[in-house]
């Protein structure tokens, strides 16, 4: 998978992570929110303790109690894969992260597998699965 399909809908895919982004880096749960389909998913494998969200209020109360733990994060999305199939997009984007913890400062990465859907010309994210990269030996 790659980049394919009309690039006006690749640009507004591309800004949905940007502005997903930048709400995780402001800590803003109202514009994190409005990312997100009512219906949506949000699956975690490699964290047992959040595993699997469904709807978007329960997703959204998660990531509030999630970014408590988060203080002071920066959150980058590099999209690496946008396929669109009409009101529907696959979509691949790696993140790295940046966030102090216990006076330290650590760094996250991962890959995020989404599909996104087109709802009333605006698209929002229907399934977000995030797994973490593996460690370095």
């Amino acid at each position: 998978m790659s980049f394919e399909r009309p690039s006006e809908d690749r640009v507004a895919i591309r800004e949905l992570l940007d502005a997903y982004s930048d709400a995780v880096s402001r800590s803003d749960a109202d514009d994190w929110a409005a990312t997100w389909a009512e219906d949506a998913v949000w699956s975690l494998p490699d964290y047992p303790e959040i595993g699997e969200v469904r709807g978007k209020t329960a997703i959204v109360e998660t990531w509030k109690a999630a970014m408590a733990q988060h203080p002071g994060v920066v959150f980058v999305s590099v999209i690496a894969a946008i396929l669109v199939d009409g009101d529907r997009a696959s979509v691949r984007s790696w993140t790295p992260e940046v966030y102090d913890r216990n006076g330290l400062t650590r760094l996250g990465r991962g890959c995020y597998e989404d599909i996104c859907v087109k709802q009333d010309g605006k698209w929002l994210f229907e399934s977000r699965c995030f797994r973490k990269c593996p460690q370095p030996h």
